[in-house]
């Protein structure tokens, strides 16, 4: 089992600015830890991701962190323009001596493409602006003739450090969707509960294996679970239970705004989640044997956890950070 972050970079109650200062400081603390990974969301135009341009905050994790690898989860690629978003990979990738990892996605709220003025091709944009990445890691010239890209003969003259090229995630919500992840060796984040994650994770062993690959060779199976630590039961539910309210409130802000029907992955109340497993909140003993049967239930070998969400103190992440590292993360 490794272990990684998931973070939407959700509002908080503190100034912009001092929540990035305090997540970089967080970062250093996964780095520390020995985290595989930081994950991050891109979201544009609500308080439920307030690092709407990933590549601008990750340059930073670059500088702050030594062994920790990062990427976006995803790159809503429907709006990225393909050749800046290219070059832009490989930016990082150098800038980071290779611990980039990218997600490949078209974005999950409509709402959120339709401010790019992306609308019903939103899928056939983010396969054009997929394939034209992927072919431009491993070429030293682009050439592309698509419906709503052309390219010819663009040198590229930036590469990524990662050969063949960086890894690749893909969010899977059904397990119909592991085919594709299997055949181009993808690894998978998805959320819900463990049961509905176990179809997933079964069904990809059972696409890999038909390919003939050895179930040694898998890709990272991961899951996201919002995760609060803390020395009593107590102080742990008291924390988190506002931080998931106003997490909560961010993550169905555009759907209320517009009035439209709200695509709910997550409940709203917060002691309904934690009984689902959803939130692992509570003393060592509570979340480390949660996180066990949460993993073994799943089927999973990758656990995300969100240690920042909502106004969620900085000094309980750091708790949870260190408690996980020194009590939990030994017992997988």
């Amino acid at each position: 089992m490794e272990f990684g972050v998931f973070d939407h970079m959700d509002r908080g109650d503190l100034p912009v600015n001092q929540q990035y200062r305090d997540r970089l400081a967080l970062i250093e603390a996964y780095d520390r830890a020995g985290f595989y990974g930081y994950h991050l969301a891109e979201h544009h135009g609500t308080p439920l991701g307030l690092a709407p341009s990933p590549n601008m905050f990750l340059a930073a994790v670059a500088e702050r962190s030594h062994r920790l690898r990062f990427g976006p989860l995803v790159y809503t690629m429907s709006i990225y323009h393909p050749l800046r978003l290219l070059e832009e990979i490989c930016m990082l990738d150098q800038l980071s001596g290779g611990r980039l990892e990218i997600g490949l996605g078209r974005g999950i709220s409509p709402i959120e493409m339709g401010f790019y003025g992306v609308g019903q091709e939103s899928q056939e944009i983010y396969e054009e602006v997929r394939d034209i990445v992927l072919q431009g890691l491993t070429h030293e010239r682009l050439d592309f003739r698509g419906k709503y890209f052309n390219f010819e003969a663009v040198p590229l003259v930036i590469r990524p450090l990662q050969t063949p090229h960086p890894p690749l995630w893909y969010g899977v919500g059904r397990p119909e969707s592991t085919r594709w992840t299997a055949e181009h060796r993808i690894n998978i984040v998805t959320n819900g509960l463990a049961s509905a994650v176990r179809a997933i994770t079964d069904q990809y062993r059972a696409e890999w294996s038909r390919l003939g690959n050895p179930a040694a060779t898998l890709p990272r199976f991961g899951m996201n679970r919002h995760v609060v630590v803390a020395e009593s039961e107590a102080d742990a539910i008291a924390a988190a239970r506002p931080a998931y309210r106003l997490w909560f409130d961010s993550l169905l802000y555009l759907w209320r705004l517009r009035g439209m029907q709200i695509p709910l992955n997550f409940p709203e109340d917060f002691d309904e989640a934690r009984a689902a497993g959803l939130c692992v909140v509570g003393s060592v003993a509570t979340v480390r044997d949660r996180l066990k049967r949460e993993a073994e239930a799943a089927g999973i070998n990758y656990l995300l956890c969100r240690f920042a969400f909502g106004n969620l103190p900085q000094a309980m992440s750091l708790q949870s950070v260190a408690l996980m590292r020194r009590e939990i993360m030994p017992a997988f």
